[in-house]
C-alpha cells in the first residue's frame, strides 16, 4: 500500500517511517468514514491510551525519582489529558490528514478536540504496532518533550485550587457563570466568569465549557494569590 504525499509528509513530521503504511491509514480513519470496526481507529485508540500511560509513567519517574505518588499522579493526569493529546495533535498537522465521514467534514470534525485526543492516540499506537515500543517511546518523548519538564505549572486543576484558597479562608466556593456562547454550532466559544464572595472575579473563553471554566478558574486564582504575595 502507497501513502499519500499527505501522509508521507505527515509521517516525516512525526519522525517515523512506517514499514506498514496502512496501519497509519487506519490511525486516521475515524468511524464516521469507515462502517468496518477493524478499518477506523478506535481499536488503535484503545491501545495508545495505554501506550502513552505508560511511556508518561516512566517518564515522570526517571524526571523526578523522589516524588511520591501524590506528586506524580497530577502531573500524569496533566500529560495524557485528551486536551493535551488534541494539543499536540495540533503541532503535528493531525487535523489535516485525518479522514472523516461527510458528516464530521461539515461540522468542523477537523477542530473538535474529542477527535484529536482520539487521533493522537491512535497515531501513537500505529506506531507502536509498526515500530515497537521503542519507536511509540521516542515519538511521545519527542512531541511531549517540553510538557514533560514543564508538567509542574500545569498539573494542579485550577477548579479545585481556587475551591482550596476559599475553603483555607472560610469562604464559600466559587461561583461559574456562562456569560455567553458564541461562533457556529460545530465550533462554538463559550465566555465564563469565574467569581468568589470577595467580589474578585475573572473570565475567560474556550472551546467548550470546562475549559472555559477551568481558564477562568486559573486567572482568578493568579489574580487572588497574586494580591497576597
Amino acid at each position: 500500500m502507497k501513502l499519500s504525499k499527505e501522509l508521507v509528509a505527515f509521517s516525516d513530521r512525526i519522525g517515523h517511517t512506517f514499514a506498514r503504511p496502512e496501519i497509519l491509514v487506519r490511525a486516521v480513519t475515524h468511524a464516521s468514514r469507515s462502517a468496518a470496526v477493524r478499518s477506523d481507529n478506535q481499536r488503535l485508540e484503545f491501545l495508545g491510551d495505554r501506550v502513552l500511560g505508560l511511556v508518561m509513567a516512566e517518564a515522570l519517574l526517571e524526571a523526578d525519582p523522589d516524588a511520591r505518588e501524590g506528586q506524580l499522579a497530577p502531573r500524569f493526569n496533566a500529560l495524557v489529558r485528551k486536551e493535551t493529546c488534541a494539543e499536540v495533535a495540533r503541532e503535528i498537522g493531525l487535523g489535516e490528514v485525518l479522514r472523516l465521514g461527510r458528516s464530521e467534514m461539515l461540522t468542523g470534525g477537523r477542530r473538535k478536540e474529542a477527535l484529536l485526543g482520539d487521533g493522537m492516540e491512535a497515531v501513537i499506537a500505529a506506531v507502536y504496532r509498526d515500530g515497537g515500543f521503542e519507536a511509540a517511546r521516542a515519538l511521545v518523548l519527542r512531541l511531549w518533550g517540553k510538557r514533560i519538564r514543564t508538567v509542574e505549572a500545569d498539573a494542579r486543576d485550577p477548579k479545585t485550587a481556587l475551591q482550596e484558597w476559599a475553603q483555607a479562608r472560610k469562604l464559600p466556593p466559587p461561583n461559574y457563570d456562562e456569560l455567553g456562547r458564541s461562533g457556529p454550532d460545530h465550533a462554538p466559544v463559550f465566555t465564563i466568569m469565574a467569581r468568589l464572595q470577595t467580589g474578585a472575579e475573572a473570565k475567560a473563553s474556550a472551546g467548550n465549557k470546562r475549559q472555559a471554566e477551568q481558564a477562568a478558574a486559573k486567572a482568578l486564582l493568579s489574580q487572588v494569590e497574586s494580591k497576597n504575595d
